[in-house]
């Protein structure tokens, strides 16, 4: 059985990108950029929305969630006009890698319908005062610290289970 995790980096403020859309100050160094891959390595599918796949990675088993791609043109990729939590639940429920669900938008749905399972955090040392936020405003879920670590260029990462509390 998989588990669903998101993973962003986000402004020490919680953002994902700042009110420009920008998002340059997230660029992680060579070792954040290490670490994110083998986070993302023993993934066995992304699930994106249309922003977040046309910047990521190509190579992975993907689905993506967009009602304006006329198609995707990538290889081991399905494109889906909407999001449908049950259906992610069961996929995820039988899968047998973990699942990763990548952009603030696609995966507010994803933690309001309480089907994700984990949280990584990656905060980059900035304070950008506003824009695009990596979680939903509204939401509380009570998280159980699973691990964190610390990177020489201020970058921290925090990796959370979401707790029994916020599943009830």
């Amino acid at each position: 059985m998989g588990s669903l995790i998101y993973s962003a980096i986000a402004s020490l403020d919680g953002y994902v990108a700042d009110e420009r859309g920008e998002f340059e100050w997230a660029a992680p160094d060579e070792e954040v950029h290490a670490f994110v891959n083998d986070l993302e390595r023993p993934v066995g599918t992304h699930l994106y929305g249309r922003r977040m796949y046309e910047v990521i990675w190509r190579a992975a088993d993907k689905v993506v969630y967009s009602t304006t791609l006329a198609t995707v043109a990538s290889a081991r990729t399905r494109l889906e006009r909407s999001f449908d939590a049950d259906e992610v639940g069961r996929s995820v429920a039988g899968a047998e890698r973990d699942v990763s669900i990548g952009g603030p938008g696609l995966a507010a749905h994803a933690l309001t319908a309480g089907i994700v399972d984990e949280l990584h955090l990656i905060v980059a040392p900035v304070i950008v005062g506003g824009g695009t936020p990596w979680l939903p405003h509204g939401l509380r879920l009570d998280l159980d610290l699973l691990d964190e670590r610390r990177f020489a260029s201020g970058f921290v990462d925090l990796h959370y289970r979401i707790g029994p509390a916020a599943r009830a």
